[in-house]
């Protein structure tokens, strides 16, 4: 979810209708501004493509609306259901899947471990604040397993998540306690930080060093010895070493945009998105005191960034104007020659050639 919306779990379920309310404006789903749309869906924040297939996963982040599969090449659209099979030996603290009317699916990420098994990883809310661990298996028509979760520390609700090969997973929280403020976030002092659970651990252990002005999308190195978080506060992605406490690598520029979901690309590039920030039609430049009826009411346009991990150089791959019809960008997913677009409030993905500015 955008990094001025991901907030508290709270405005998750305010924003939900609002999205909904908002989008039945929207009209049809024709191509619009060099743009055409996966159409239907609610408040798809984040998605991920299924390795080795055609199949794309996005995450309704809404309560009951669950996951949806498409098909990358023909662009059709259905729900996706999951089965239960609980893994008590890996997650024993965590006996009952979600329960589909209540469950909010929020950050996504797909691991394929080095025991072979492939696994979604989804950030919770609703049913209750925790890590829920699915297991895919099936291709292009994917099947869906839940396996278990590990919850969220008391009082915290988690924004992404990403995983080790080794099962283990990292999650970001924006707020570590409730004497930060969103004044703190748009002054860059820090206000969150990032948590880690291992396989044989009770729960998570916050990792030190890692606290950013609204810590918001998280990804993990393809060796696993790097961690990367998004910044909101400060726009940027920072590289962190792989330990607890850690180091801060290195990091980006300061963004032109609000830096939400990032995840890792086949090409070994990090891909992140946004919101444009100084929007003068929109009042300018967020700040503590906008409200989200505001931010998710008025257009702004997206902007994504592919990120050599490297040297953490980036790339606009996506630039595209405001428009009615999409808007509040989380995340950017490179699909064939196209990059797909998330939002946190709206019924469609875009999909935007790639180098569309």
């Amino acid at each position: 979810m955008s990094g001025f919306s991901k907030f508290a779990a709270s405005t998750i379920l305010f924003l939900a209708p609002f999205a909904l309310s908002a989008a039945h404006a929207q009209g049809a789903c024709e191509a619009a501004a060099g743009q055409t749309f996966v159409c239907g869906v609610t408040n798809p924040e984040d998605l991920v493509s299924v390795p080795g297939t055609n199949a794309v996963i996005a995450g309704g982040m809404a309560a009951g609306a669950g996951f949806y599969l498409i098909d990358a090449q023909s662009g059709a659209m259905s729900t996706l259901d999951f089965d239960a099979r609980h893994d008590a030996s890996t997650f024993p603290n965590c006996a009952t899947p979600p329960a589909p009317a209540s469950f909010v699916p929020h950050g996504l990420n797909i691991r394929k471990l080095a025991n072979g098994s492939t696994r979604l990883h989804v950030v919770g809310h609703g049913a209750r604040e925790a890590i829920e661990v699915f297991e895919l298996a099936g291709g292009n028509q994917p099947a869906l397993t839940w396996i278990g979760c590990v919850a969220m520390p008391q009082g915290l609700a988690a924004n992404s998540v990403a995983a080790f090969a080794d099962g283990g997973f990292v999650a970001t929280v924006i707020f570590l306690d409730n004497t930060k403020t969103l004044e703190d976030v748009f002054a860059g002092r820090p206000t969150g930080g990032v948590f880690e659970w291992a396989p044989g651990e009770a729960g998570f252990t916050l990792v030190k060093g890692a606290e950013l002005a609204a810590n918001n999308g998280i990804e993990v190195s393809a060796d696993d010895t790097e961690i990367y978080v998004a910044s909101s506060g400060s726009q940027t992605i920072v590289a962190f070493a792989h330990s607890n406490p850690t180091r801060e690598l290195r990091k980006t520029r300061v963004l032109p945009f609000t830096p939400d979901n990032v995840h890792l690309g086949p090409d070994g590039r990090l891909y992140t998105a946004g919101m444009a920030v100084d929007v003068p039609e929109c009042g300018g430049r967020p700040d503590g005191k906008t409200t989200f009826e505001a931010l998710a009411a008025c257009p702004r346009g997206s902007i994504a960034v592919a990120i050599d991990p490297a040297t953490m150089q980036d790339t606009i791959v996506v630039q595209t104007e405001a428009s009615p019809l999409f808007s509040n960008a989380t995340m950017a997913l490179p699909v064939g020659n196209e990059f797909w677009l998330g939002t946190f409030s709206g019924t469609r993905i875009a999909r935007v050639p790639a180098g569309a500015e």
